[in-house]
Protein backbone atom coordinates (compact mmCIF):
# COMPACT_ATOMS: atom_id res chain seq x y z
CA UNK A 1 0.00 0.00 0.00
CA UNK A 2 2.85 2.31 0.88
CA UNK A 3 4.53 1.65 -2.46
CA UNK A 4 1.31 2.42 -4.37
CA UNK A 5 0.88 5.70 -2.53
CA UNK A 6 4.48 6.63 -3.22
CA UNK A 7 4.12 5.89 -6.93
CA UNK A 8 0.90 7.89 -7.07
CA UNK A 9 2.62 10.86 -5.41
CA UNK A 10 5.48 10.73 -7.86
CA UNK A 11 3.03 10.70 -10.81
CA UNK A 12 1.11 13.70 -9.46
CA UNK A 13 4.33 15.64 -8.85
CA UNK A 14 5.49 14.93 -12.41
CA UNK A 15 2.18 16.11 -13.85
CA UNK A 16 2.30 19.32 -11.84
CA UNK A 17 5.86 19.93 -13.01
CA UNK A 18 4.81 19.59 -16.67
CA UNK A 19 1.91 21.99 -16.11
CA UNK A 20 4.24 24.55 -14.53
CA UNK A 21 6.66 24.50 -17.46
CA UNK A 22 4.01 24.52 -20.24
CA UNK A 23 3.29 27.89 -21.89
CA UNK A 24 0.28 29.71 -20.45
CA UNK A 25 -1.16 30.42 -23.91
CA UNK A 26 0.06 29.75 -27.45
CA UNK A 27 -0.07 32.58 -29.97
CA UNK A 28 -2.98 32.39 -32.41
CA UNK A 29 -2.65 32.82 -36.17
CA UNK A 30 -5.80 35.00 -36.17
CA UNK A 31 -6.83 37.34 -33.38
CA UNK A 32 -9.70 39.79 -33.00
CA UNK A 33 -10.18 43.31 -31.64
CA UNK A 34 -13.38 45.16 -30.81
CA UNK A 35 -14.47 48.60 -29.72
CA UNK A 36 -15.88 46.94 -26.60
CA UNK A 37 -13.03 44.45 -26.15
CA UNK A 38 -10.43 44.21 -23.38
CA UNK A 39 -6.69 43.66 -23.76
CA UNK A 40 -6.70 41.15 -20.87
CA UNK A 41 -8.75 38.85 -23.11
CA UNK A 42 -7.16 36.13 -25.28
CA UNK A 43 -8.20 38.09 -28.44
CA UNK A 44 -10.43 35.26 -29.65
CA UNK A 45 -13.58 35.74 -31.69
CA UNK A 46 -15.73 35.50 -28.57
CA UNK A 47 -13.31 37.35 -26.24
CA UNK A 48 -11.66 40.06 -28.36
CA UNK A 49 -8.97 42.51 -27.33
CA UNK A 50 -9.33 46.28 -27.37
CA UNK A 51 -6.25 47.49 -29.31
CA UNK A 52 -3.76 46.45 -31.98
CA UNK A 53 -1.00 46.76 -29.39
CA UNK A 54 -2.83 44.41 -27.05
CA UNK A 55 -3.47 41.84 -29.77
CA UNK A 56 -0.09 41.79 -31.50
CA UNK A 57 1.71 40.00 -28.65
CA UNK A 58 -0.94 37.27 -28.80
CA UNK A 59 -0.71 36.86 -32.59
CA UNK A 60 1.78 34.53 -34.24
CA UNK A 61 4.29 35.85 -36.78
CA UNK A 62 2.64 35.84 -40.20
CA UNK A 63 -0.78 35.96 -38.59
CA UNK A 64 -3.66 38.43 -38.82
CA UNK A 65 -5.47 40.85 -36.51
CA UNK A 66 -9.07 41.51 -37.60
CA UNK A 67 -11.63 44.05 -36.40
CA UNK A 68 -15.03 42.84 -35.27
CA UNK A 69 -16.84 46.18 -35.05
CA UNK A 70 -16.22 49.96 -35.05
CA UNK A 71 -13.55 51.32 -32.76
CA UNK A 72 -10.41 53.34 -32.29
CA UNK A 73 -7.73 50.71 -31.93
CA UNK A 74 -4.65 52.70 -30.96
CA UNK A 75 -1.14 53.08 -32.33
CA UNK A 76 1.06 50.04 -32.71
CA UNK A 77 4.68 49.07 -33.32
CA UNK A 78 4.98 45.98 -35.53
CA UNK A 79 8.01 43.76 -34.85
CA UNK A 80 7.12 40.73 -37.00
CA UNK A 81 5.19 39.78 -40.14
CA UNK A 82 1.54 40.67 -39.60
CA UNK A 83 -1.71 41.68 -41.35
CA UNK A 84 -3.88 44.41 -39.81
CA UNK A 85 -7.33 44.25 -41.44
CA UNK A 86 -10.44 46.15 -40.39
CA UNK A 87 -12.68 45.27 -43.37
CA UNK A 88 -15.04 47.43 -45.35
CA UNK A 89 -12.84 49.50 -47.67
CA UNK A 90 -12.66 53.31 -48.01
CA UNK A 91 -15.89 54.85 -46.79
CA UNK A 92 -16.82 51.67 -44.94
CA UNK A 93 -13.98 50.96 -42.53
CA UNK A 94 -14.89 49.88 -39.06
CA UNK A 95 -11.42 50.53 -37.68
CA UNK A 96 -9.44 53.70 -37.02
CA UNK A 97 -6.22 54.87 -35.43
CA UNK A 98 -5.92 58.36 -33.94
CA UNK A 99 -2.25 59.23 -33.57
CA UNK A 100 -1.06 62.37 -31.84
CA UNK A 101 2.66 63.11 -31.69
CA UNK A 102 3.67 59.62 -32.85
CA UNK A 103 3.33 57.41 -35.95
CA UNK A 104 0.07 55.50 -36.27
CA UNK A 105 1.80 52.27 -37.31
CA UNK A 106 5.56 51.72 -37.04
CA UNK A 107 7.29 48.83 -38.80
CA UNK A 108 10.46 48.05 -36.83
CA UNK A 109 11.01 44.32 -37.13
CA UNK A 110 13.55 42.12 -35.37
CA UNK A 111 14.08 40.04 -38.53
CA UNK A 112 12.90 40.34 -42.14
CA UNK A 113 9.11 40.80 -42.15
CA UNK A 114 6.13 41.61 -44.38
CA UNK A 115 3.47 44.04 -43.15
CA UNK A 116 -0.01 44.35 -44.65
CA UNK A 117 -2.40 47.15 -43.65
CA UNK A 118 -5.93 46.93 -45.04
CA UNK A 119 -9.27 48.69 -44.59
CA UNK A 120 -8.34 51.29 -41.99
CA UNK A 121 -8.27 55.06 -41.38
CA UNK A 122 -5.36 56.77 -39.69
CA UNK A 123 -6.08 60.31 -38.45
CA UNK A 124 -3.22 62.53 -37.26
CA UNK A 125 -5.71 65.00 -35.69
CA UNK A 126 -3.87 68.22 -36.58
CA UNK A 127 -6.39 70.31 -34.64
CA UNK A 128 -4.86 69.11 -31.36
CA UNK A 129 -1.70 71.09 -32.11
CA UNK A 130 0.37 67.90 -31.76
CA UNK A 131 -0.43 65.94 -34.90
CA UNK A 132 0.82 62.46 -35.68
CA UNK A 133 4.29 62.36 -37.18
CA UNK A 134 3.51 59.72 -39.82
CA UNK A 135 0.50 57.57 -40.66
CA UNK A 136 2.59 54.47 -41.40
CA UNK A 137 6.36 54.47 -40.87
CA UNK A 138 8.72 51.73 -42.08
CA UNK A 139 12.16 51.45 -40.56
CA UNK A 140 14.14 48.27 -39.87
CA UNK A 141 13.98 44.86 -41.55
CA UNK A 142 10.67 45.36 -43.39
CA UNK A 143 11.00 43.53 -46.72
CA UNK A 144 7.53 44.58 -47.95
CA UNK A 145 4.76 47.01 -46.98
CA UNK A 146 1.37 46.48 -48.64
CA UNK A 147 -1.30 49.14 -48.04
CA UNK A 148 -4.81 48.63 -49.44
CA UNK A 149 -8.09 50.51 -48.92
CA UNK A 150 -6.58 52.85 -46.33
CA UNK A 151 -7.26 56.54 -45.65
CA UNK A 152 -4.50 58.61 -44.02
CA UNK A 153 -4.96 62.29 -43.26
CA UNK A 154 -4.04 65.12 -40.92
CA UNK A 155 -0.47 63.99 -40.26
CA UNK A 156 2.27 66.43 -39.21
CA UNK A 157 6.04 66.48 -39.57
CA UNK A 158 8.37 68.02 -42.14
CA UNK A 159 8.63 67.43 -45.89
CA UNK A 160 11.58 65.20 -46.70
CA UNK A 161 11.51 63.65 -43.23
CA UNK A 162 7.88 62.60 -42.66
CA UNK A 163 4.89 61.44 -44.66
CA UNK A 164 1.44 59.95 -44.48
CA UNK A 165 3.35 56.85 -45.59
CA UNK A 166 7.00 57.22 -44.57
CA UNK A 167 8.87 54.37 -46.26
CA UNK A 168 12.49 54.29 -45.06
CA UNK A 169 13.56 50.63 -45.28
CA UNK A 170 16.90 49.41 -43.94
CA UNK A 171 16.96 46.38 -46.29
CA UNK A 172 15.89 45.65 -49.88
CA UNK A 173 12.16 46.33 -49.68
CA UNK A 174 8.98 46.75 -51.72
CA UNK A 175 6.06 49.13 -51.24
CA UNK A 176 2.64 48.67 -52.83
CA UNK A 177 -0.39 50.94 -52.37
CA UNK A 178 -3.83 50.36 -53.85
CA UNK A 179 -7.00 52.40 -53.26
CA UNK A 180 -5.22 54.62 -50.74
CA UNK A 181 -5.91 58.25 -49.77
CA UNK A 182 -3.09 60.30 -48.22
CA UNK A 183 -4.41 63.80 -47.73
CA UNK A 184 -3.88 67.14 -46.00
CA UNK A 185 -0.66 66.40 -44.17
CA UNK A 186 1.97 68.94 -43.18
CA UNK A 187 4.75 66.90 -44.84
CA UNK A 188 4.77 64.57 -47.87
CA UNK A 189 1.90 62.33 -48.84
CA UNK A 190 4.18 59.37 -49.57
CA UNK A 191 7.89 59.60 -48.78
CA UNK A 192 10.16 56.91 -50.25
CA UNK A 193 13.59 57.37 -48.69
CA UNK A 194 15.69 54.21 -48.21
CA UNK A 195 18.21 54.16 -45.40
CA UNK A 196 21.90 53.74 -46.23
CA UNK A 197 21.68 49.94 -46.03
CA UNK A 198 18.36 49.66 -47.86
CA UNK A 199 16.77 49.90 -51.29
CA UNK A 200 13.25 50.44 -52.57
CA UNK A 201 10.94 49.29 -55.35
CA UNK A 202 7.49 50.88 -55.15
CA UNK A 203 4.20 50.62 -57.05
CA UNK A 204 1.70 53.41 -56.28
CA UNK A 205 -1.64 52.41 -57.82
CA UNK A 206 -5.08 54.06 -57.62
CA UNK A 207 -3.82 56.36 -54.90
CA UNK A 208 -4.83 59.94 -54.06
CA UNK A 209 -2.14 62.13 -52.53
CA UNK A 210 -3.83 65.51 -52.24
CA UNK A 211 -3.50 68.71 -50.22
CA UNK A 212 -0.14 67.91 -48.60
CA UNK A 213 2.31 70.70 -47.72
CA UNK A 214 5.18 68.70 -49.24
CA UNK A 215 5.04 66.46 -52.29
CA UNK A 216 2.27 64.07 -53.21
CA UNK A 217 5.00 61.46 -53.77
CA UNK A 218 8.62 62.23 -52.89
CA UNK A 219 11.35 59.80 -54.00
CA UNK A 220 14.50 60.76 -52.13
CA UNK A 221 17.89 59.04 -52.34
CA UNK A 222 19.67 61.44 -49.99
CA UNK A 223 20.82 58.55 -47.79
CA UNK A 224 22.11 56.30 -50.60
CA UNK A 225 25.72 56.65 -51.72
CA UNK A 226 25.79 53.10 -53.14
CA UNK A 227 23.52 50.15 -53.74
CA UNK A 228 20.50 49.51 -55.93
CA UNK A 229 18.60 52.03 -58.05
CA UNK A 230 15.32 53.17 -56.49
CA UNK A 231 12.47 52.29 -58.87
CA UNK A 232 8.99 53.83 -58.44
CA UNK A 233 5.93 53.35 -60.68
CA UNK A 234 2.82 55.51 -60.24
CA UNK A 235 -0.30 54.51 -62.16
CA UNK A 236 -3.94 55.67 -62.20
CA UNK A 237 -3.34 58.07 -59.34
CA UNK A 238 -4.25 61.67 -58.38
CA UNK A 239 -1.37 63.83 -57.14
CA UNK A 240 -3.00 67.24 -56.89
CA UNK A 241 -3.10 70.28 -54.63
CA UNK A 242 0.26 69.62 -52.98
CA UNK A 243 3.42 71.74 -53.13
CA UNK A 244 4.75 69.31 -55.76
CA UNK A 245 2.92 66.46 -57.44
CA UNK A 246 5.94 64.16 -57.89
CA UNK A 247 9.40 65.03 -56.61
CA UNK A 248 12.38 62.78 -57.38
CA UNK A 249 15.62 63.98 -55.85
CA UNK A 250 19.16 62.55 -55.91
CA UNK A 251 21.75 64.87 -54.37
CA UNK A 252 25.30 64.73 -55.77
CA UNK A 253 27.01 61.43 -55.12
CA UNK A 254 23.85 59.44 -54.46
CA UNK A 255 22.47 56.42 -56.29
CA UNK A 256 19.99 56.82 -59.18
CA UNK A 257 16.21 57.06 -58.77
CA UNK A 258 13.75 56.44 -61.61
CA UNK A 259 10.07 57.39 -61.34
CA UNK A 260 7.53 56.48 -64.03
CA UNK A 261 4.08 58.15 -63.97
CA UNK A 262 1.28 56.87 -66.23
CA UNK A 263 -2.45 57.54 -66.59
CA UNK A 264 -2.45 59.95 -63.67
CA UNK A 265 -3.50 63.53 -62.83
CA UNK A 266 -1.11 66.17 -61.44
CA UNK A 267 -3.12 69.35 -61.03
CA UNK A 268 -3.09 72.51 -58.93
CA UNK A 269 0.25 71.89 -57.21
CA UNK A 270 1.49 75.21 -55.85
CA UNK A 271 5.13 74.88 -57.01
CA UNK A 272 5.49 72.19 -59.67
CA UNK A 273 3.71 69.19 -61.13
CA UNK A 274 6.85 67.11 -61.82
CA UNK A 275 10.34 67.67 -60.43
CA UNK A 276 13.56 65.77 -61.16
CA UNK A 277 16.42 67.18 -59.08
CA UNK A 278 19.99 65.90 -59.30
CA UNK A 279 22.06 64.21 -61.98
CA UNK A 280 20.80 60.72 -61.11
CA UNK A 281 17.09 61.64 -60.99
CA UNK A 282 14.82 60.64 -63.89
CA UNK A 283 11.05 61.08 -64.17
CA UNK A 284 9.12 59.67 -67.14
CA UNK A 285 5.46 60.57 -67.70
CA UNK A 286 2.90 59.16 -70.14
CA UNK A 287 -0.86 59.25 -70.71
CA UNK A 288 -1.30 61.82 -67.95
CA UNK A 289 -2.76 65.29 -67.36
CA UNK A 290 -0.50 67.98 -65.91
CA UNK A 291 -2.56 71.14 -65.50
CA UNK A 292 -3.01 74.20 -63.34
CA UNK A 293 0.34 73.88 -61.59
CA UNK A 294 2.59 76.91 -61.01
CA UNK A 295 4.99 75.12 -63.38
CA UNK A 296 4.26 71.87 -65.15
CA UNK A 297 7.72 70.31 -64.95
CA UNK A 298 11.20 71.20 -63.77
CA UNK A 299 14.43 69.30 -64.45
CA UNK A 300 17.16 70.74 -62.25
CA UNK A 301 20.74 69.94 -61.31
CA UNK A 302 21.13 67.56 -64.24
CA UNK A 303 17.88 65.71 -63.57
CA UNK A 304 15.74 64.54 -66.49
CA UNK A 305 12.00 64.68 -67.14
CA UNK A 306 11.09 62.62 -70.21
CA UNK A 307 7.62 62.70 -71.74
CA UNK A 308 5.66 60.49 -74.09
CA UNK A 309 3.65 62.25 -76.79
CA UNK A 310 0.29 61.38 -75.23
CA UNK A 311 0.29 63.72 -72.21
CA UNK A 312 -1.93 66.76 -71.70
CA UNK A 313 -0.04 69.81 -70.44
CA UNK A 314 -1.75 73.11 -69.67
CA UNK A 315 -0.24 75.17 -66.86
CA UNK A 316 -1.23 78.74 -67.61
CA UNK A 317 -1.07 81.00 -70.60
CA UNK A 318 2.65 81.87 -70.61
CA UNK A 319 5.12 79.97 -72.73
CA UNK A 320 7.30 78.86 -69.80
CA UNK A 321 4.73 77.66 -67.28
CA UNK A 322 4.64 74.14 -68.74
CA UNK A 323 8.41 73.84 -68.34
CA UNK A 324 10.78 72.26 -70.82
CA UNK A 325 11.17 68.48 -70.90
CA UNK A 326 14.63 66.96 -71.15
CA UNK A 327 13.52 64.76 -74.03
CA UNK A 328 10.96 62.23 -75.13
CA UNK A 329 10.44 58.59 -74.23
CA UNK A 330 9.53 55.93 -76.78
CA UNK A 331 6.86 53.28 -76.39
CA UNK A 332 8.07 49.85 -77.45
Amino acid sequence: MIKLRTLAGIAIAAALSLMATAPAQAQATRTWISGVGDDVNPCSRTAPCKTFAGAISKTAAGGEIDCLDPGGFGTVTVTKSITLDCGGGIGGQVGAILNSGTPGITGNCVASCIIKVRNLTINGIQATGSPGTNGIRVLNNVSALIVEHVGIFGQGGTAGSNGGIDFEPSIASKLMTRDVEVQYGLADGILIKPQSTGSAIAVIYTTSAMGNNGSGVRVDNTNLASGTITQVTINNSDLSGNAAGVNTTTPAGTIAANTVVTNSVLSGNSIVGLLASGANATVVIGGSTVSGNATGLVAGGGGKVLTYSDNYFYNGTTGTSNGTPSGTATKL
